[in-house]
């Protein structure tokens, strides 16, 4: 198992958790928990696939499916206060950004797309499951609405990833630098209010 797949597993349990989490902000059962998981896990990353017209990557794969049902498992059994898991969901979210952004510029390179294409495809993995996640429950989807900096700081990430990648340094080194880049970055609008000019 690569260090890409390393992240990418890492970044599907994460997504998952969010996705769980989303669920009970809206009050709902384990089944909604279960959709909105998986629909923030793989529906940016299923676009992705079917776009650059290759086998979508979650399809037999039991790990996967495994750190989903466990997502949702573990967000089930662990409660806490609305404000203590409101905190818990933007981090993970923030950590699964930077995660499959990453993880899909590589996986859009290794299918022979372009540079600047596969930086959107990154882009696109990283936010459209929680955009997918945000219109089941039947709310504006956050990467629409007026806010801290979110797809944003992917594609920040993603052109650093690139960039580094050219200077030839370690690749696995290159992608926790752009992941690490893209989580801080997050935080950072977040905690500083930055924002992009209302058009």
């Amino acid at each position: 198992m690569s260090f890409v797949d390393i992240v990418l597993y890492i970044g599907i349990f994460v997504f998952a958790s969010t996705g769980a989490l989303k669920a009970r902000t809206h009050q709902m059962d384990i089944l909604g928990a279960c959709v909105l998981a998986f629909a923030t896990a793989y529906g940016g990353g299923t676009l992705r696939d079917l776009l650059i017209g290759i086998k979508i990557n979650w399809v037999n794969d039991y790990i996967a499916l495994s750190l989903v049902l466990t997502a949702v498992a573990l967000v089930f059994l662990l409660r806490g206060s609305a404000n203590r898991f409101s905190r818990f969901l933007f981090f993970t979210d923030a950590i699964g950004l930077g995660m499959f952004t990453i993880a899909g510029i590589e996986r859009s390179l290794a299918n022979e797309v372009n540079e600047v294409y596969a930086i959107l495809m990154g882009i696109m993995s990283a936010t459209f499951g929680g955009l997918i996640a945000d219109v089941i429950s039947n709310q504006v989807p956050a990467l629409l609405k007026k806010g801290e900096l979110y797809a944003t700081v992917c594609g920040i990430g993603g052109i650093g990833y690139i960039c580094l990648n050219k200077l030839a340094l370690h690749h696995d080194l290159n992608l926790l630098i752009c992941v690490l880049l893209v989580v801080s970055l997050r935080i950072l609008s977040k905690w500083k209010r930055i924002f992009l000019p209302e058009i």
